[in-house]
């Protein structure tokens, strides 16, 4: 990434060499990443998050076809920037049908075929969830939006880099990444859209990324974003049978040191590196701060809702009552994560929640 802070410093729109040369790496990082997507280059838009993906792919197929219909589909536990979106929507005349989930976390396929009208233009869902890792059905999903002649969005932010996903075999018409996690830079991210479909724009300015996307292109994140893509899947098999084994060993454990303790989302169909526990009878807030000082990082929900006193509206989702959802801690096992870090964790976690409960009144009862 450094040339492209301190060396190759032109613009890629210009034309003078200077410029060009940088507009090549551009190009060749398309090349690199749509190769590893399995898509065609002329298919990929650079832009600056996942938050920013979803926004272009939802409002901008939405707005382009709404003389096709004004109805969305998505589910109750997406992220927030889908969700704030088809609110958003919603204000300018959309309907949009939120699709219930299981209590393990996965999308009700039947909920969802019965939600489509002749007037649904979009299906909009994540695969892998943020706070429980839950992965859903795409291919399922894939196939009914295809039956149905409705584009299909995925929030794939979560898995890629981390599972595999075939865009084009699943039938999926858009599909956002976000390089930060795939330990690429933050503030860089991607947007797949099928040739073919048109996109109104979200942004107005000038014509880069194919006219869909104004706005100088973030080069050296481009840059820092492709590398990190080809790291991961040099190794992705092995790294993802690595963090589930340390997940898994977490959870057996947890559970024997912990009492009223619910491991949330299913138990197989889930990232390999995410632990959603909920914890009786304890505030997420007051772990999430305890741990902190004792050098380990959690977090009570998404880290886009951490201004939030609101309970996850995902924990909610899977029907664990709201006096107990506040007790939800996220950990997430990443690539650099040991068994060591897991074993101090398991030590450190139980007497924390034993002094947090000692002081509440509905645990002593």
């Amino acid at each position: 990434m450094l040339p492209y802070f301190v060396d190759n410093y032109g613009n890629p729109s210009s034309i003078h060499r200077v410029g060009q040369k940088v507009r090549k790496k551009i190009e060749d990082s398309r090349d690199i990443i749509s190769n590893l997507l399995k898509i065609n280059p002329n298919e990929l838009i650079f832009t600056s998050c996942g938050t920013e993906s979803n926004n272009i792919a939802i409002k901008g197929v939405a707005r382009a076809y709404k003389n096709r219909g004004k109805h969305i589909i998505t589910s109750v536990i997406e992220h927030p920037s889908v969700l704030n979106t088809c609110k958003a929507l919603e204000k300018e005349g959309f309907e949009v049908s939120y699709i219930p989930i299981d209590d393990k976390g996965i999308v009700n396929l039947e909920k969802l075929k019965e939600a489509i009208r002749e007037d649904t233009i979009l299906i909009s869902i994540m695969h892998g969830n943020n706070e429980i890792g839950t992965v859903q059905p795409i291919k399922e999903i894939g196939a009914i939006a295809k039956e149905n002649k409705i584009f299909f969005h995925v929030d794939a932010v979560q898995t890629i880099g981390k599972m595999e996903l075939n865009i084009k075999e699943n039938n999926i018409s858009l599909l956002s990444f976000s390089g930060h996690k795939f330990y690429g830079p933050k503030g860089i991210g991607g947007l797949y859209v099928k040739n073919g479909i048109k996109l109104e724009k979200v942004l107005t300015g000038g014509h880069q990324e194919r006219n869909r996307r104004p706005g100088t292109e973030n080069v050296a994140s481009i840059v820092g974003m492709t590398k990190a893509l080809e790291l991961s899947y040099e190794n992705m098999e092995e790294e993802s049978k690595r963090e589930k084994e340390l997940r898994n060993y977490f959870e057996e454990e947890i559970v024997k040191k912990i009492p009223e303790l619910i491991l949330n989302g299913d138990r197989e169909k889930r990232l390999p590196g995410t632990s959603s526990v909920t914890i009786k009878f304890v505030e997420g807030e007051s772990i999430l701060l305890n741990l902190d000082f004792k050098g380990i990082a959690v977090s009570s929900g998404s880290a886009c809702t951490s201004g939030s006193l609101e309970p996850s509206h995902v924990v909610l989702a899977l029907g664990v009552p709201m006096e107990h959802a506040h007790g939800t801690i996220r950990f997430s096992l990443g690539r650099y994560n040991t068994k060591e870090e897991v074993d101090y964790v398991l030590e450190v976690l139980p007497p924390i929640v034993e002094k947090i409960r000692s002081m509440s009144p509905f645990w002593n009862n």
